[in-house]
């Protein structure tokens, strides 16, 4: 059994309350790529009013707003990224992929000396010895 140890990062930022991270942001890209809330919610397996509670919640804590919504009608509802949505969404992959990028390296400075340690069978399973 291969036992390729790795680490997965992840960030999400708060501010009184959390308020963007992994969730808002695949969201948000898919409300681009849609152009509406509830395609991107049903896209991704949510509940439209999920979707909404998510995206509220993110605006509250960022204190502003993230979507422009058009009710339906004529031409159907609508909905797209704000300025300060497409800013965000920038800042935090930038910031991801440089903390990802960092998080390797020290991982496998901190770590180097896994590859070393000799594994065996323990329990039907492959470990380290104790």
């Amino acid at each position: 059994m291969d036992r390729d140890l790795h680490v997965v990062l992840s960030a999400r930022l708060f501010s009184d309350q959390k308020c963007f991270g992994p969730g808002v942001s695949q969201l948000l890209k898919r409300v681009d790529e849609l152009h509406s809330l509830r395609a991107a919610a049903l896209s991704m397996s949510m509940a439209y009013s999920k979707a909404w509670t998510v995206i509220r919640n993110a605006e509250d804590g960022l204190g502003f707003k993230l979507l422009d919504s058009n009710v339906g009608g004529k031409n159907g509802g609508g909905a797209a990224l704000t300025d300060e949505a497409r800013q965000m969404i920038a800042a935090y992959d930038d910031y991801c992929g440089k903390l990802r990028a960092y998080g390797e390296q020290l991982f496998e400075e901190t770590f180097a000396f896994y590859n070393d340690i000799p594994k065996h069978e323990v329990h039907g399973k492959e470990r380290t010895h104790a």
